[in-house]
């Protein structure tokens, strides 16, 4: 990462953290309640049943999708996964964006590059995501080939760590 962009995404950090959403003495749920950029993430792991899980002790290394990144989604999507027979379909896709341990942007990309230019993690539902470099962004590729820009790192929570991301990412 170059100077610029760290310099950049440390101020990102420092002002989300002085205006109060991103508090390392609150968990991943708490800090997410606490982004107007994360309200649809929000409702979602409340109908998916997931507020429980994520308060939990941990740690988790979370991708979270911006309402931007779900608004890119066809139409009508958000809608029909937020139903409550659609419950299963809508944890998987949360879980998807879970990793267990707590893996921050300089553990990413000192994966990255000891993988030749990929590090590939699992995921709490079961599949994979890959990390890549593009320059001095970080790229996530999820099964299906979709990617999605990390636009936020180091959102460090009581119980993990959030990553913020410009899309979706979904499971096979």
């Amino acid at each position: 990462m170059n100077a610029i962009k760290k310099t950049m995404l440390s101020l990102f950090v420092v002002a989300m953290t002085t205006t109060g959403w991103a508090q390392k003495d609150k968990n991943v749920v708490e800090n997410a309640v606490g982004s107007k950029d994360h309200t649809t993430l929000v409702a979602a792991v409340k109908a998916a049943g997931l507020v429980e899980t994520l308060t939990g002790k941990g740690p988790f290394t979370v991708f979270a999708p911006t309402n931007a990144a779900f608004a890119k989604l066809p139409k009508g999507t958000v809608e029909t996964l937020l139903k409550p027979e659609n419950k299963a379909t809508l944890q998987a896709i949360l879980t998807y964006h879970v990793v267990a341990g707590n893996i921050d942007s300089k553990a990413l990309v000192a994966a990255i590059k000891k993988g030749n230019g990929k590090a590939t993690v699992t995921t709490v539902q079961g599949g994979t995501l890959v990390a890549t470099l593009d320059g001095s962004n970080v790229i996530i590729t999820d099964e299906k080939g979709n990617k999605a820009t990390v636009t936020a790192v180091d959102i460090y929570s009581s119980n993990g760590v959030i990553h913020v991301l410009d899309s979706v990412v979904l499971p096979k």
